[in-house]
């Protein structure tokens, strides 16, 4: 998979890594660290020098209890860095937000993919009846698939209610790359995630987490997001920035079960970790 200037070889077993750069006040993890521009572009330096493959960037927090912030904000905070980190590095820019006019202005500034939580299924939830879309400019697949980009499609739920956990994720995610067909994008174009800590409690989690073999059905690229993530801070009862160790963990997790893509904070030591871990299994 093409993503930007650089190809993705994801039939290799090789776990590429995606370094975050929340450019946000509030983000659950970097405390707004990097929402200055020469931060963001010193940061974004430094994933790179540690071996980051992609960088991810957001402007509006996730984590639970965040502030909401409008579409126009969100825009203003991310498109400037986009084009510079464009203009300066030679690196792909995944572009991670839920609504489709940030994606629309971050993807005309420089973004070489989405990344999207709701999975593509946003409009399909939260539009009013006999509303085609949440926005003016289209749904989110409408979006990316006018920009021709690969996007990855998050698992997530309005509410964390299962019968069977994992065929429902497997379902809803069949469900979100129809979606993504339904509007023009490309299934080759697309990569796989399923959704750690959105729309599940902490005992889904860990089973997700325990059943990472079984996402390969879906016959897709997938990348698994757990960096610093709640399941990790209520196993080991620690704040956000005491759970490398918990976040590694996951990474080789990662790595064992042949996934294609993690999504850290910590980029040197993933890749570290990824490389001991992928060379011991070479020996296999």
């Amino acid at each position: 998979m093409k993503i930007g200037k650089t190809e993705f070889d994801f039939n290799k077993r090789h776990t590429y890594v995606m370094g975050i750069l929340n450019v946000t006040p509030d983000s659950f993890s970097d405390g707004g660290k990097f929402n200055r521009m020469d931060a963001a572009l010193y940061h974004t330096e430094e994933m790179i020098l540690q071996g980051a493959d992609i960088i991810d960037i957001g402007g509006e927090s996730t984590r639970p209890g965040y502030q909401k912030i409008s579409a126009e904000e969100e825009t203003e905070r991310v498109v400037s860095v986009i084009e510079a980190v464009q203009k300066r590095f030679d690196v792909p820019i995944s572009v991670d937000t839920y609504k489709a006019p940030v994606m629309d202005a971050a993807l005309l500034a420089g973004g070489d993919m989405a990344n999207d939580i709701w999975g593509l299924r946003y409009d399909s939830l939260f539009a009013g009846e006999g509303e085609h879309s949440v926005w003016d400019c289209g749904t989110m697949a409408e979006v990316i698939a006018r920009h021709q980009v690969p996007v990855c499609v998050m698992h997530n739920r309005k509410k964390a209610v299962y019968q069977k956990l994992l065929e429902e994720i497997l379902s809803d995610l069949e469900g979100s790359i129809q979606i993504g067909i339904d509007a023009g994008i490309s299934e080759d174009r697309m990569i796989l995630d399923p959704g750690i800590g959105f729309g599940k409690t902490y005992q889904d989690n860990l089973k997700v987490l325990a059943s990472l073999e079984g996402f390969h059905k879906l016959n897709l690229p997938l990348l698994l997001a757990a960096s610093r993530k709640s399941v990790i801070g209520l196993t080991l009862e620690l704040p956000v920035e005491e759970r490398e160790e918990g976040t590694l963990v996951t990474t080789v997790l990662a790595a064992q079960n042949g996934w294609n893509m993690v999504r850290v904070h910590d980029v040197e030591k993933s890749v570290r970790a990824i490389k001991m871990a992928e060379k011991i299994f070479s020996a296999m």
